[in-house]
C-alpha cells in the first residue's frame, strides 16, 4: 500500500448530479478517464466531459431494464483487485481488468420516494442494488480505491488530488467509514419499509439511522460530548425546523424544544407552552396567542425566565413583542409574521425556529432511550382521550366547564414527568408539579408554586379555587387528591384502577367534588 494514490481510472454513476460535471471535467483536468452509466454519462456528455460507457469498458451489456449494468467483473475486479499482491496483479492482467482508482456513487432515492408516498412498485424500484455493490467494493479496498458517496465530498477530494497529485490513505480511510455509513443508513431505511409494510412494529432486526445535523458545544453538561442526528423523518419539529435567529442550540436547547412542540401540538385552539428542563411550568390556550401566553405565565412566572416557548399558530407581532419582554432560551414556532421577526430580532440571543407545521399527535413512530448494552423502543404515546370515554365515578358529574379543564389538564399530564398532578382553570395550569417519587409530593408541590405566583402577583384568591385537578396515574391514596380538593379544586380526573379507587372517590365524594376516569395512563419517565 502507498499513502497516494493517483487517479488515472474514475467510475462516475450518481443519481444526485449535483457538480458532478465540474467534478469530473476537475478529473478529467489531471488525466483520468471517466467511466459512467445511463443518465450520469448523459448529462457528462451533455456537460462537455468525454466519458466512456460502462458497457462499453466492460464488454457486458446493460440488461434487465438497467437493472444489471455494474454488477460484472471488469468493475468489482477493478475495485477489489489488491496491487500489492502479484497474484492479484496476475489475475486482473490476465482476465483484462483494469484498477479503478476512484467510485462515486449517490444511491437510487429510496428514502425521497417513501417520503413523498411512492407506490410500492416505485418504492421497490429505488431500491439500489448495484450502487451499493460498489460503495461497499471499493470502501472495502480503501488501501487503493477512494470512495465518494456525496457531492459534499468532492471538494475536499479535488483539493487533495491537486496539492497531492492523489488522495491520500487518511482521506481514503475516512471516505470509507463514511460510505459503510452511507449503505447502513439505506438499508436501514429499506428495512425499517419491510417492516412497516409487514405491519411489524417491533421486528427481528430494528436499524436505526441517522445523519449529523450538528455538533453541539457539549451534552447535558460542559464535560459530555455530544451531537444532534437527524433521521430524515418527515414529522415537523426541531429536527426539521429552520433557526431564523439566534445562538447556536445547545444539547439541552434541542431537548427541551422538542418537548415543548410535542406537548403544544396536543391541543387544538391557540396555545401556548413553557417549557423548563422537560416539563412544562405553564400551558394555556385562548382565543388568541397573545391571551393564551399571558395565562400560561401567570402559572409560574419565576420557572419561566429562562424558559422555551412553543405556540401552535403562525407567531403574531402582539404575541412576540410581549414574549420578548421575559428571557426566553428558544421560542418554536410553525411559521412567524414579519413583525412578529422583527420584534424578537430586538432579542438577538433569542434561538427562534419556525418548523412550517405542526407535528400530527396521533401519528405513529417510536421512542427510543439508551440502556447499558442496549436501548429500549416503545410507541409513541398517541393517547387522546373524547368526552364520551370519560366514566363518572362520583355521585356529582363535573359541570361542562369542569369538563373541559379536566381534559385539558389531563392532555397537559402527558407532557409532564411522573409522578404529574396538574391543576388547571379556564384551560389554562395553574399549578404543576412534577417528577417526585410521591404523588402527594407533587400535588404539594403543585399547590405551593400556584399559591407563590398568586402571592407575587397580588391576586386576592388562589387560582385554585374553582380548579381541577390531574394526576398521570391512579390516585393510590386519598392523600393527593385531598391536597388537592382542599386547596380549591372542585373536579379530579385520573385513570383509575387502584385497589384502593372506592377510598379516593369516597373522598370525592365527601368534598362534594366531580371525578372521573380515564382508564389510560400517562407516565413520562
Amino acid at each position: 500500500m502507498t499513502d497516494i494514490v493517483p487517479i488515472r481510472r474514475a467510475l462516475l454513476s450518481v443519481s444526485d448530479k449535483t457538480g458532478l460535471v465540474e467534478f469530473a471535467r476537475a478529473l478529467a483536468a489531471q488525466g483520468a478517464e471517466i467511466l459512467s452509466t445511463g443518465g450520469s454519462a448523459k448529462a457528462l456528455r451533455e456537460g462537455g466531459v468525454a466519458v466512456r460507457e460502462v458497457s462499453d469498458y466492460s464488454g457486458f451489456p446493460e440488461i434487465l431494464d438497467g437493472r444489471v449494468k455494474t454488477l460484472v467483473p471488469a468493475v468489482h475486479g477493478g475495485l477489489l483487485g489488491r496491487r500489492d499482491l502479484p497474484e492479484h496483479v496476475e489475475q486482473m492482467r490476465r482476465h483484462n481488468i483494469a484498477p479503478i482508482d476512484l467510485v462515486s456513487v449517490t444511491l437510487y432515492p429510496f428514502e425521497a420516494t417513501v417520503a413523498k408516498g411512492g407506490s410500492e412498485a416505485e418504492c421497490i424500484e429505488n431500491i439500489d442494488i448495484g450502487g451499493p455493490a460498489m460503495i461497499r467494493s471499493a470502501a472495502k479496498n480503501h488501501a487503493f480505491v477512494t470512495v465518494l458517496t456525496d457531492p459534499a465530498q468532492y471538494a475536499s477530494v479535488l483539493a487533495e488530488i491537486a496539492e497531492s497529485g492523489g488522495t491520500r490513505f487518511a482521506l481514503r480511510r475516512s471516505l470509507a467509514g463514511q460510505a459503510y455509513a452511507r449503505t447502513a443508513a439505506y438499508d436501514a431505511a429499506i428495512s425499517g419499509w419491510f417492516a412497516e409494510k409487514r405491519g411489524e412494529t417491533f421486528p427481528e432486526r430494528l436499524a436505526i439511522a441517522g445523519s449529523l445535523r450538528q455538533r453541539l458545544r457539549y451534552g447535558e453538561n460542559p464535560h459530555q460530548e455530544a451531537a444532534f442526528y437527524v433521521s430524515g423523518a418527515g414529522r415537523p419539529g426541531v429536527a426539521n425546523a429552520v433557526q431564523v435567529q439566534g445562538k447556536e442550540l445547545s444539547y439541552n436547547n434541542l431537548a427541551d424544544a422538542d418537548a415543548a412542540f410535542e406537548c403544544v401540538a396536543d391541543f387544538a385552539d391557540p396555545t401556548v407552552v413553557i417549557m423548563k428542563h422537560a416539563n412544562p411550568c405553564g400551558v394555556a390556550s385562548a382565543a388568541t396567542l397573545a391571551e393564551a401566553w399571558e395565562k400560561a405565565l401567570a402559572c409560574d412566572p419565576v420557572s419561566a425566565f429562562g424558559g422555551i416557548v412553543a405556540v401552535n399558530r403562525p407567531l403574531d407581532e402582539a404575541t412576540a413583542a410581549r414574549i420578548a419582554t421575559l428571557f426566553t432560551e428558544v421560542i418554536v414556532a410553525p411559521e412567524a409574521s414579519e413583525g412578529a421577526r422583527a420584534a424578537l430580532a430586538r432579542k438577538k440571543n433569542v434561538r427562534v425556529l419556525i418548523t412550517g407545521g405542526l407535528p400530527d399527535p396521533a401519528a405513529p413512530g417510536l421512542t427510543f432511550r439508551s440502556v447499558a448494552g442496549g436501548f429500549l423502543a416503545q410507541t409513541r404515546d398517541t393517547g387522546r382521550l373524547a368526552r364520551e370515554e370519560l366514566k363518572v365515578a362520583t355521585r356529582r358529574a363535573p359541570t361542562g366547564a369542569e369538563l373541559d379543564d379536566l381534559l385539558f389538564a389531563f392532555a397537559v399530564c402527558k407532557h409532564v414527568k411522573s409522578n404529574a398532578i396538574v391543576f388547571a382553570k379556564g384551560r389554562a395550569t395553574v399549578g404543576i408539579g412534577a417528577g417526585q417519587m410521591s404523588r402527594v409530593d407533587s400535588a404539594r408541590i403543585a399547590v405551593a408554586k400556584c399559591e407563590e405566583a398568586a402571592r407575587a402577583a397580588g391576586l386576592a384568591a388562589s387560582p385554585l379555587r374553582g380548579s381541577v385537578v390531574a394526576s398521570d396515574a391512579f390516585f393510590p391514596f386519598p392523600d393527593a387528591l385531598e391536597v388537592g380538593l382542599a386547596a380549591g379544586a372542585t373536579a379530579a380526573i385520573h385513570p383509575g384502577g387502584s385497589i384502593r379507587d372506592a377510598e379516593v372517590t369516597a373522598a370525592a365524594d365527601a368534598a362534594g367534588a366531580a371525578m372521573v376516569l380515564t382508564g389510560m395512563r400517562h407516565f413520562r419517565h
